[in-house]
């Protein structure tokens, strides 16, 4: 019976990770004129995705 329980724990968290993932994504798509909520294959958004290996981000 523990087991069951434990594995409903688990599953419970791993499935309430992905709904705040959405969550999240959809307010990023909804509210592009806040900064913090960039995408993350675009680089740091300080330099538009061309920094050198010289440069840091801030």
């Amino acid at each position: 019976m523990i087991y069951l329980v434990t594995i409903a724990v688990i599953l419970g968290i791993g499935l309430i990770g992905i709904a705040v993932d959405r969550l999240y994504r959809r307010f990023a798509r909804c509210n592009p004129q806040l900064g913090p909520f960039r995408s993350s294959e675009k680089g740091c958004g300080c330099c538009s995705g061309s920094c050198g290996s010289g440069t840091s981000c801030r």
